[in-house]
Parts: structure tokens; sequence; C-alpha cells
């Protein structure tokens, strides 16, 4: 358990004075502000400077969490969360707020799909990553669906995503007070925080504020400009509202995100209209809106837009499992059957005669296994292989990762499945979906070792942009594989990587 020991280490900030609190030999700074609250004027807005503040600021208690859908658990914090508009704010754990420490940042993403998450969650607690890696962690909030990336008129396009410039662009300004150095940031998240995280590499508003980049399980859906808008028009069609920021502006934002929710539970009817989008229940992803991003970060990267950037990514090996077991646990779905399969593969593989090619290349896969497979695939481990393979491309250099080790929790049902690595990286198996992953059995001696494993090479890469293994290549495809036994290998799933050779991941559009 956490103690406190006495409070009273003082950082100026460029906006003022902020108290953070010893806790297990660390300094730890919670709910700092990082932007005006985005409300009133501010509200659909680019992020705005903060205003500075007299006196000394207490920073013992985080940042309340963007408004955001009910969410499911794993993804919400606890029911005692701040509230408030002061959504904006940074967190920071530091061994030594001495302006001379210097040592190296990561600043953590969090994910749930651009529409749920907080950095106040549990499970982000970076404690240990701070600790056993002798670096300064950043976590910060960034707004999320209707509010940070509806596309609609008369606001900026990615929102959300300007936030995080915005919250980078503090850590360059102030980290060093706390004992960082803002010419070694590396930037890090998960599933919606790996897609920001391909985003930023992408957007010229991001350069130079990193020089290293760690994307775990990318997603694969960023919307073309014309879906965004249309999906955006829909979901203000449900309020009787049209998409535009004065209209959206007349419901206070804890009255907007359940109408996004509302859209995202029947997306499924959309499918002519929306396609592969559709099934996702996901209204909400970065646009490729042409200015705030140019295009999608495969292109970007190819192009060699972060060649200068250390990668490092992976995911996964069972990804969409966790949303199968989900539903069947929840009674919103049944085991998967032929039929469902069979339409998942004409939706989802690569075409044409995608169908046939999934079903040649794992023959004796079941309808089950045949439809997480493509699913995964689809949704996170082909998007993040390419976004390595556009790395090399762009000149750059990557290293690739992939993690087997299977959950312990309702007896191993869910494996390797999506977000298994967040209570891995961070320690934290008794919080979020480590709940969920590891609930009711005892964290196994090889977890605990895994998670040390995590740890040492995501802080190794963050030191000197090597985590330990090789770096990716076209002809050996080496990564490093996440188990008890962790090896180095040519990259496991080759026949989905044949599969999806000369695929191009593009942005969403509507069906033509």
């Amino acid at each position: 358990m956490t103690t406190s020991e006495p409070a009273g280490t003082v950082v100026r900030t460029a906006a003022g004075a902020v108290r953070g609190r010893r806790e297990d030999g660390l300094t730890v700074f919670r709910g700092i502000p990082f932007a005006q609250a985005p409300v009133g004027e501010a509200r659909f807005a680019a992020p705005r400077p903060v205003r500075s503040w007299d006196g000394t600021r207490e920073a013992y208690a985080f940042g309340p969490p963007p408004p955001q859908e009910s969410g499911i658990q794993g993804f919400k914090g606890p029911a005692t969360e701040p509230t408030g508009d002061d959504w904006l704010t940074v967190n920071v754990w530091t061994p030594d707020a001495d302006p001379a420490a210097r040592r190296p940042v990561m600043v953590w993403i969090y994910g749930g799909a651009y529409k749920l998450g907080h950095a106040a969650s549990p499970g982000y607690d970076a404690q240990h990553i701070a600790r056993e890696g002798d670096l300064v962690v950043v976590t910060f909030n960034y707004r999320l669906g209707m509010e940070g990336f509806a596309r609609i008129d008369g606001a900026p396009a990615n929102r959300g995503l300007l936030d995080q410039v915005a919250a980078l662009e503090w850590v360059r300004d102030n980290i060093t007070a706390f004992g960082g150095d803002p010419g070694q940031v590396t930037v890090f998240g998960e599933s919606a925080g790996a897609g920001s995280v391909a985003s930023l590499l992408a957007m010229p508003s991001a350069r130079g504020l990193f020089g290293r980049a760690i994307a775990q399980s990318v997603p694969g859906t960023f919307f073309s400009d014309e879906l965004a808008r249309d999906i955006a028009a829909a979901i203000a069609e449900e309020a009787g509202l049209r998409p535009t920021a004065a209209d959206l502006s007349t419901l206070a934002p804890h009255q907007l995100a359940p109408v996004g929710e509302a859209l995202g539970q029947k997306m499924r009817a959309f499918g002519d209209r929306w396609g592969q989008v559709a099934a996702t229940a996901t209204p909400f992803a970065p646009v490729v809106d042409g200015e705030v991003l140019p295009v999608s970060p495969w292109e970007a990267l190819a192009a060699g837009a972060a060649r200068d950037v250390d990668l490092l990514t992976g995911h996964n090996r069972d990804e969409y499992r966790l949303f199968v077991v989900l539903a069947q646990l929840s009674g919103l779905a049944a085991e998967v059957g032929d039929e469902q399969t069979a339409w998942a593969l004409r939706t989802y593989a690569p075409q044409p005669d995608g169908e046939r090619s999934y079903r040649a290349a794992f023959p004796d896969a079941t309808p089950g296994e045949l439809f997480e497979q493509v699913w995964t695939d689809w949704l996170f481990a082909m998007p993040t292989l390419r976004l390595a393979e556009a790395q090399l491309k762009g000149g750059g250099r990557a290293h690739v990762y992939e993690l087997t080790w299977p959950a312990p929790g309702s007896g191993g049902v869910f494996g390797a499945c999506h977000g298994l690595d967040i209570p891995l990286l961070f320690g934290t198996y008794a919080a979020d979906l480590g709940i969920l992953l590891f609930g009711g059995v005892e964290v196994p001696a090889e977890a605990r070792a895994l998670s040390t494993r995590f740890r040492s090479s995501w802080t190794a890469f963050a030191r000197g942009g090597d985590p330990g293994w090789p770096a990716y290549d076209g002809e050996q495809r080496l990564v490093q594989v996440l188990d008890v036994d962790p090896q180095v290998m040519p990259y496991p799933r080759e026949s989905s990587r044949r599969l999806w050779e000369g695929y191009e991941f593009r942005p969403l559009s509507l069906p033509k």
C-alpha cells in the first residue's frame, strides 16, 4: 500500500508554482492545468494557453476526467473521481524534482476508442515505471468523443490530438523543473493511445516535441473527412441539432456525451452507409482532414515524416478475444457461428476473395477462431506491423514485439487479449482491466517477471532507443515474443502477414 511522506516539494511552472507530495520515494504532482478549461467560448476550439495563478497550487489530486460515455469496467476510473470543467491537466511522477537531474521523460497517452478513459484511472499509476526506470513519467487528459473528435462545422478537426500536442508543449516548457530532460521525451500509448501516437508521428505541429515513440496495439481506424462529417451529422441528428459548434454548444458537455453513445449502440444499422466502421460501435477516430492530420500515419511514415524518431511498436496475439468474451459474458452475443464468420471475412479480409484466402491459410481454424483472427488482423495486428514497415520504408528504425502470454483470469479464457499489456506494463494487476484479466487469481511469479521485463525494455528504449532486441527489417523480420520465456524470432503471424502484404491502410471512407 502506498504511503505518503511529508508534503512540501514546490516546483515553479511557467504558469505558477505547484506543490507535490512525496510518495514511496517519488514526488508526485497531480492535476496541473496545461490548457484552459475547454468550456464556454473555448469549447470546440483548439486548446488555449493556461492562465497563470498567484501563490502555490496544491497538486495533490487528479483533475476531473473529460466528459465521456458510461463505458465498461476497465475503462473508467473509481466512482469517487473528481468533477469539474478543468479536464486538461497533467500529472508527473519524478524521482527528484531537481532541474539539474535531466532524466529521460515518458509521456503516457491512454486508450479507450477515442471516447473513454482518463489519466486518473488506477491502472495508469506510473509509480513502478518511474521508480524502476529512474525517469520522469507524465500522464494527462485529452478531450474525447464529441468534444474531442467529432468533425463539425465551426471547429478544428482532431481537437483531442491538439490537446495532446498542447500537453507535449507543456512538457517541453516545464519538465526541466521536475527533473526531466525535454530533449529525451518518449511518447507511449495503447489502443486509441497508440493511434494517437501514430497520429502525432504524422502531425507537423508535433514535430520536435518527442524523439521516441512506443505504440502498443495500433488501431487501423482512421476516418476520411467525408466519413467523419457524416457520422457527426448522424450524432447531431440524434439530439435534433445540426453538426455545428454553435448548435452542439446548446447542450452541456456531459449531456452531449450520451448522444454519441446512443448512436454508437446502433451503428450496425448504418452498414450500407458507413461500411467497415459500422460494426465497430466506435463513431470516433482521428480524422485525416488535410490540415491537423494531413495524411494517414502509414503514408506519412513511408514518406519519411518520422525517420528521426525511434519507434517501438507491437500487439497482442489474441487482441479481439477481449471483445468477443465480454460480449458473450454480458449476454450480448452467443458463440460465433459460420454465418457470422463468413460475414466478417467478406467485410474485413483483404479483397478480392479474402474469405477463401483466409480459410485456405487457416484450414484447421474453427469459425470462432477465424472470426477472431480476421478482426485481430484488421483492427490491430496488421496496422501495427505495417506502421513498423512504413517507418522502415521512410528511412527510420523500428523495433517490434508480440505479447503471447495468456491472462490467468476467468480460467484463461481471455488469452493474450487486447489491453493485457497495460497491467503488465504498469504493474497494476488489481485495477481497471487488471481486475478482469487477473481477477480471482493470485498474480503468478511468471506474470511479475514479465511485468518487470516490460518496464525494463520500455524504459531502456526511452533512455537509448534500444529495448534489448534487434530492430525489425524486411528480410529476417525479427520480433520480441513476450511470454514466460521471451524469445526473439521471425514475426509469428507469417500467414496473416502474407495475406495482408500489399494492402494499404487508408482512411476509412463512405462506400462508393
